[in-house]
C-alpha cells in the first residue's frame, strides 16, 4: 500500500507552496525549509563521504561559531531535547573531538569545548558550507554575486534590528 505522508525530502521547495502574502518570504520560507531540513543535510554528508553524521555537523558548527557551551544552550540550538544533545556530545567525546569542563561562572555546569581536532573538523563543517554556495552561485557574474551578498548582509542587518524591536513589543503595530 502506498503512504501519503510527507517525508521531509519530498516537500514542494517553491515558493508558492507558501501562502505569504510576501514573495520575499515564501522564497524565504522555501530556501530555509531546504537548507534547514536535517534528511537533505544527511544525504549530502553521505554521499560527499564525510564520516560525521549531521547532527554531529551542526554541534561542531555551532561550537566554532560561539565557542563553549552549556548542553542546555546546544539543545535549544539544536533544537533538540538534552537527551539527544548527551548521546551526540558522547559521539563526539568518543571521536576526540568535543571535551567536558567546569563552567568557570558556575562549577556545578559542564561546558561543551572543541578540541584542537574538533576545531579542525569544525572548519572542514565551514569548508562543506563554502563548496555548497559556491556550487549554488557557479553561474552568477561576480558583480551579482556582490550585490546580493550586500542586500543580504543588509537584510540580515535589520532583521536583527527589527527581532529585538519584536522580542520587545511582539508584533503588535508600531504606534505613531
Amino acid at each position: 500500500m502506498e503512504s501519503s505522508a510527507v517525508s521531509p525530502g519530498s516537500l514542494p521547495l517553491q515558493a508558492s507552496s507558501f501562502p505569504y502574502r510576501s514573495e520575499l518570504l515564501a522564497n524565504l520560507s522555501a530556501l530555509i525549509l531546504l537548507w534547514d531540513s536535517p534528511a537533505l543535510q544527511g544525504e549530502i554528508l553521505a554521499k560527499s563521504g564525510e564520516s560525521i553524521d549531521q547532527p554531529s555537523h551542526a554541534t561542531l558548527r555551532h561550537l566554532l561559531a560561539w565557542g563553549p557551551m552549556r548542553p542546555t544552550a546546544l539543545s535549544e540550538v539544536l533544537a533538540t531535547g538534552a537527551s539527544y544533545v548527551s548521546k551526540i556530545v558522547r559521539r563526539l567525546e568518543n571521536d576526540g573531538l568535543v571535551e567536558r569542563s567546569a563552567d568557570p561562572s558556575d562549577r556545578r555546569a559542564t561546558l561543551i569545548s572543541l578540541t584542537p581536532a574538533g576545531e579542525e573538523a569544525a572548519r572542514g563543517v565551514y569548508a562543506l558550507g563554502d563548496r555548497m554556495i559556491a556550487e549554488v552561485l557557479e553561474a552568477w557574474s561576480p558583480a551579482d554575486i556582490e550585490h546580493y551578498t550586500a542586500l543580504t548582509e543588509r537584510f540580515v542587518k535589520d532583521a536583527i534590528t527589527s527581532a529585538d524591536r519584536m522580542l520587545e513589543r511582539g508584533l503588535l503595530p508600531v504606534k505613531p
